[in-house]
């Protein structure tokens, strides 16, 4: 009788690997780990990938992002720090990015603060762009400033001071829309070791989870995305994208009364989905809790950014079993005008890490990108030593070691802050090769160890060496 072996898919064998206390072979097959051995002989159609005693470790999630806004960044002109710290700066980026453009085109720029050149609004944006509609995001993201002529084209030309507080959809019906390049949002993120990441925007329209969904499906964006989008709209409408918390934005220019925030869980709790609520302020934080208070939390409940959270109301997140999806990147990115800005009694608890660890709050990492920094080595190391562009050192009662760090960006898709996943047999198949082993790497945290990706037994980011 002939009995004939089963055929075994092509996979991808990475051998020589530092894996846990020594150096392993890994076999990855589709969406799984198939093997973890001393040897592993590659099978026919195996690709084969030398590890050279790097570090193997889970490809990293971003807890944080908001994909679509970052495709849009890439075809924008910067306009804050750390390239822009002047009028004079202003001026010469806004005025490169004129002459590339079109005639008739809109000149789209971001991340302006005022530490930069002051207050902008409509006048002294027509000064700097005449002749073109132009748009300019604030670094928080929740405010855009339109010259005369966009505010022309938009119907607003009436508008005293083309200051627009969170009017991200309204805007984006009016303004020509343009195809987002969500490839080389992909691409840049594999090149970082991230395999997946969740998209935090609220937004309300079906539309951008059909853009997502398309890019996810024909592997254009590579990673897995877990959507959250506002509480009534329901990305399980996009099988291709995991359906995560619903978002709420307690606006600081303008915060929700404690009943709006009631209802909008609640609309959210019908849907069965857990809530992630935006927290900048101790004002939005104590929101947020009165707000749990009342309606109770549910496991997976989130708060996002928890930008200031002082240690009574560390305790408070303890009590109702709350995650934090903190950005200790803005230690780094932002740190210096934090300093000059923010309130001396809050400055010790920015973006807290190792307080909320021990008052047992699940802490998961994001980035925040476009608004802030994409890469999670920067935030990784920030978590580390705390210290800003300049040097300077921020709440170091808040460092976390880098270990603790990384894992922030290894917890589950669905479980931010909760036990970092793992290389082993049955285990996900999205992983992360580093040039040099884990202690070496962690040493100095930055994203050029990262020698490749695999995503779902595909080889992304680097070349194999």
């Amino acid at each position: 009788m002939l009995i004939r072996k089963p055929a075994v898919a092509p996979g991808v064998v990475i051998r020589g690997a530092e894996v846990g206390d020594g150096r392993r072979d890994v076999r990855l097959v589709g969406h799984r780990i198939a093997a973890v051995d001393r040897a592993i002989a590659p099978e026919p159609g195996d690709t084969v990938i030398e590890g050279e005693g790097g570090a193997l470790i889970p490809g990293l999630h971003d807890h944080h992002v908001h994909l679509l806004a970052m495709a849009a960044a890439a075809r924008s002109v910067a306009v804050g720090s750390p390239g822009v710290r002047s009028h004079e700066q202003l001026a010469a980026a806004v005025s490169a990015a004129d002459r590339q453009l079109a005639p008739g085109e809109w000149l789209r720029a971001t991340g302006y603060h005022e530490s930069v050149a002051g207050p902008l609004d409509r006048g002294r944006l027509d000064q700097l762009v005449p002749d073109r509609p132009a748009r300019v995001q604030h670094r928080s993201g929740a405010l855009w400033i339109l010259n005369s002529l966009a505010l022309r084209l938009t119907g607003l030309d009436d508008h005293p001071t083309g200051r627009l507080f969170g009017q991200d959809a309204w805007l984006r019906s009016r303004v020509p829309a343009v195809e987002p390049d969500l490839a080389a949002v992909g691409t840049m993120l594999a090149g970082y070791g991230v395999t997946g990441v969740t998209d935090a925007t609220p937004t309300t329209d079906a539309t951008a989870l059909d853009v997502l969904a398309a890019a996810v499906a024909s592997g254009a964006l590579p990673q897995h995305v877990v959507i959250t989008g506002a509480p009534h709209l329901d990305p399980s409408a996009a099988p291709v994208l995991r359906r995560g918390p619903a978002k709420l934005v307690l606006a600081d220019h303008a915060l929700p009364a404690l009943d709006e925030v009631l209802a909008a869980i609640a609309t959210a709790r019908r849907a069965h989905r857990t809530v992630a609520l935006h927290c900048v302020t101790r004002d939005a934080l104590a929101l947020a809790l009165a707000a749990f208070e009342d309606a109770g939390a549910w496991p997976g409940d989130r708060i996002e950014h928890g930008a200031v959270v002082p240690p009574a109301m560390a305790a408070g997140l303890a009590a109702h079993g709350l995650t934090v999806v903190t950005q200790p990147n803005f230690i780094r990115e932002r740190g210096d005008q934090y300093l000059t800005d923010v309130d001396a009694d809050d400055l010790p608890h920015l973006y807290p890490c190792r307080s909320l660890i021990e008052a047992g709050v699940a802490v998961g990492g994001g980035t925040d990108a476009p608004f802030g920094l994409a890469d999670p080595w920067r935030a990784i190391a920030a978590a580390v030593d705390r210290a800003t562009e300049s040097g300077r050192v921020l709440g170091p009662q808040e460092r976390i070691s880098a270990g603790q760090a990384l894992a922030l960006f290894l917890t589950p898709p669905d479980a931010p802050g909760g036990a970092p996943r793992t290389i082993e047999p049955g285990a996900s198949a999205d992983v992360c090769l580093l040039a040099a082993p884990l202690a070496d790497v962690l040493a100095a945290p930055s994203s050029d160890a990262v020698v490749l990706t695999v995503r779902a037994g595909v080889v992304r980011g680097s070349a194999p060496r």
